[in-house]
């Protein structure tokens, strides 16, 4: 079962539940923003209570998993593997990276607007001012506006690694632009996944028709509890229609690979799904292409 947002049979973006190759609407709810403003018990029981039936599913309708005022936060230097990349980039202040995975305080940072997320199938740049760029796959928690954890989704947290290594003042610019953050395919419901830290990451950057890098990891290695996360991100802020939180990455192409122009990323957790994209470089390119809202 899964929570989705696609485009129904007259263009018009929707939320609904997935199941058995079918989407079935939801009494009331008109955005999955609505659900991120229920409680997840009253969300769980709303999707159970449904009658079976609805209408034949279209993977090429989805949309990514995430609309109104709902935002993309991230996590960073939260895996072993994050940390070494960091430090690998940023041989002037390298230690601060040191510093932030062992602190008590985590490293949390806007990364994108609903309006902003591309979805499955959709773009990914990597800036026109960067020479060196990853994709970063990271499962992501998707949090009411309580802060408790509805689902899990995937999360393609873009980064231009010489911009960051730069100056890690410059993270805004190598984290926050047009094309820099994909989601989806979907929601998974927190109750179907029974251990969140016990699930594969790959990914696979593919070029030419061949895969030009791939590896995998687990998010066992994940350092900081997911419920420690949500709980900084909401010690001082508030979310009314709840927040997707990036949990970090354990997967970071050694240097000096880069994405270019016409590579496709694909992102799988095991549990989860699967999510892929393809690299435009720029924001013209990416406005280029028709909007998936």
């Amino acid at each position: 079962m899964y929570l989705v947002r696609y485009r129904d049979s007259g263009g018009q973006p929707r939320a609904g539940l997935l199941k058995d190759g079918q989407v079935r609407s939801l009494p009331g709810i008109t955005s999955l923003a609505d659900l991120l403003a229920m409680p997840v018990l009253e969300v769980r029981a709303m999707t159970n209570d449904l009658p079976p039936g609805g209408t034949r599913f279209h993977e090429r309708s989805l949309l990514a998993p995430i609309d109104g005022r709902t935002e993309v936060w991230a996590a960073g230097v939260t895996y072993e593997r994050s940390r070494h990349a960091r430090v690998q980039e940023s041989e002037d202040s390298a230690d601060i990276y040191d510093k932030v995975y062992g602190a008590a305080r985590p490293e949390l940072f806007f990364k994108s607007a609903a309006w902003r997320v591309s979805g499955p199938g959709g773009p990914v740049s990597v800036r026109a001012d960067s020479a060196v760029d990853v994709p970063e796959p990271e499962l992501a928690a998707v949090l009411n506006s309580a802060g408790d954890v509805l689902g899990y989704t995937i999360c393609n947290d873009m980064s231009s690694r010489s911009i960051e290594g730069e100056n890690p003042l410059y993270l805004p610019q190598a984290k926050i632009y047009l094309g820099g953050c994909a989601a989806g395919p979907w929601i998974r419901p927190a109750w179907e996944v029974p251990d969140p830290y016990a699930l594969t990451i790959e990914l696979t950057i593919s070029r030419d028709g061949a895969a030009a890098w791939s590896g995998s990891a687990s998010t066992a290695g994940l350092r900081r509890r997911i419920a420690e996360l949500a709980a900084f991100l909401f010690r001082e802020d508030e979310f009314p229609d709840g927040v997707v939180l990036s949990t970090g990455t354990s997967l970071v192409p050694d240097l000096p690979f880069t994405l270019r122009p016409g590579d496709e990323v694909r992102i799988a957790i095991s549990g989860i799904g699967e999510l892929v994209n393809h690299v435009v470089r720029g924001k013209a390119a990416v406005t280029a292409e028709p909007s998936p809202s």
